[in-house]
């Protein structure tokens, strides 16, 4: 397992050199959104309207932010289960979305669609909301704003710390996490 440290947007080569279990520091800037953002998004996406957000070679962060403190960019940002984006996810990645970071096993449609358009899928760590909020340097709204938390909002991040689970070769850390502990008979 290596460790790179990528700044966005990311290229097609840069996503063929990730595999499972690949520590991954992020810097630049992501986008954030959860169910009802996505919605929205591929709602524009079956009506032919252009989104508002350019996804090719982008990072969705599936989160949706406590308040900022005072002298603060962002409150705490841990991550969501990523699964309720499942049926959106595939449509963002023939966008050129390159890779979504949330926490949870994704499903076999949205494997296919990270092996298909070159894509991976990141795992921030559950639970450390307030520490990883710690690499957000800055955040503001850009989209939805009526959806409060779940707007879509452009982070830049520093040094933004995840793993990566799914690959573009198939690969599942969760699975290999199992096979591990497998009793043999």
């Amino acid at each position: 397992m290596a460790e790179y440290r990528i700044t966005t947007p990311v290229s097609d080569e840069l996503i063929e050199k990730l595999r499972t279990g690949d520590r991954v520091y992020i810097t630049g800037s992501l986008y954030t959104g959860r169910d009802s953002a996505h919605k929205k998004l591929i709602d524009l996406v079956k009506e032919g309207k252009e989104l508002p957000i350019d996804v090719k070679g982008q990072f969705i962060y599936y989160v949706g932010p406590t308040p900022a403190r005072p002298g603060n960019p962002i409150g705490s940002a841990g991550p969501t289960t990523s699964y309720r984006m499942d049926s959106y996810a595939p449509t963002l990645h023939k966008l050129g979305l390159k890779g979504t970071i949330g926490k949870g096993a994704r499903n076999e449609e949205v494997k296919e669609s990270l092996k298909k358009y070159k894509g991976v899928y990141l795992a921030a760590v559950g639970g450390a909301g307030a520490l990883i909020s710690k690499s957000i340097v800055k955040a503001e709204v850009i989209a939805y704003p009526e959806l409060g938390p779940e707007a879509i909002r452009r982070i830049e991040v520093k040094d933004f710390p995840c793993i990566v689970i799914n690959d573009m070769y198939g690969g599942d850390l969760y699975q290999e996490g199992k096979k591990q502990y497998e009793i043999k008979a």
